[in-house]
């Protein structure tokens, strides 16, 4: 009789403590191999969900740590390549500044850890962002989706944004979301751009015409932006291995 006293208070606290898991993971939505979703883009754009959803000085595992968004309030871009967390931001003269360092937010943020790739070398007729997008498309069409990538290489040209909201702003349409956007115009940079790729989450962590979200840092680590439009010099992409 004692024992089955016992197994009660046990089993109790057992369901209670999945029961507390699962309200801390209410936000994180895992989808495959690592990919985490924090918030959503439409979120953002449509309702003036403006603040922070996710501190990145909490993701705790930062091995092959991957990931992007834009900062809180978007007032700038995120990304994390390799464990190393960028911010992005304009100055007064809407001259670019970029930093390091975990101490950021973001309303909304996709990640994953990474830590094996495999090479593909892009096709010659592989020359921009949309190309790119059809691309890993065709070369996907068996792996499990969403998933990270990345492209390394030369850049022959490219247009990045940072995000610069005005303090106080107010948003409820894409339009007013991108008001103070800034615009910055790379030519022949070697780069490394981060990508997350995904059929079924336009709105949450694309655009709503868009399989891709793709950040792009310079070799130098001086820029950094939500990359808008690419012209490849001479690239490879990496997809993780499974």
């Amino acid at each position: 009789m004692k024992s089955i006293q016992l197994a009660i208070p046990i089993l109790l606290i057992s369901f209670l403590s999945c029961n507390s898991t699962q309200k801390e993971n209410t936000e994180v939505s895992e989808t495959y191999s690592k990919i985490r979703i924090i918030g959503a883009m439409k979120d953002v754009m449509w309702k003036g969900e403006l603040g922070a959803r996710i501190q990145l000085d909490t993701i705790s595992n930062t091995k092959g740590l991957y990931g992007l968004g834009p900062e809180s309030y978007l007032r700038g871009e995120l990304l994390i390549n390799n464990g190393k967390s960028y911010i992005s931001r304009t100055t007064p003269g809407s001259v670019m500044s970029v930093s390091r360092g975990f101490d950021v937010s973001a309303p909304f943020f996709v990640y994953a850890n990474v830590t094996e790739w495999y090479e593909l070398e892009l096709s010659s007729s592989v020359k921009s962002s949309k190309d790119i997008e059809t691309f890993i498309d065709e070369k996907s069409k068996e792996a499990l989706r969403p998933f990270v990538f990345k492209l390394i290489g030369k850049a022959s040209s490219a247009k990045i944004h940072i995000q610069n909201l005005p303090s106080g702003s107010k948003v409820t349409s894409p339009e007013e979301a991108h008001q103070g956007q800034i615009n910055f115009q790379l030519s022949n940079k070697d780069v490394e751009i981060i990508g997350f790729f995904s059929t079924e989450h336009k709105g949450v962590f694309t655009h709503h015409d868009s399989f891709v979200h793709m950040h792009l840092i310079t070799k130098n680590e001086k820029e950094m932006g939500h990359l808008d439009e690419l012209e490849i010099g001479k690239m490879k992409l990496f997809l993780p291995k499974k």
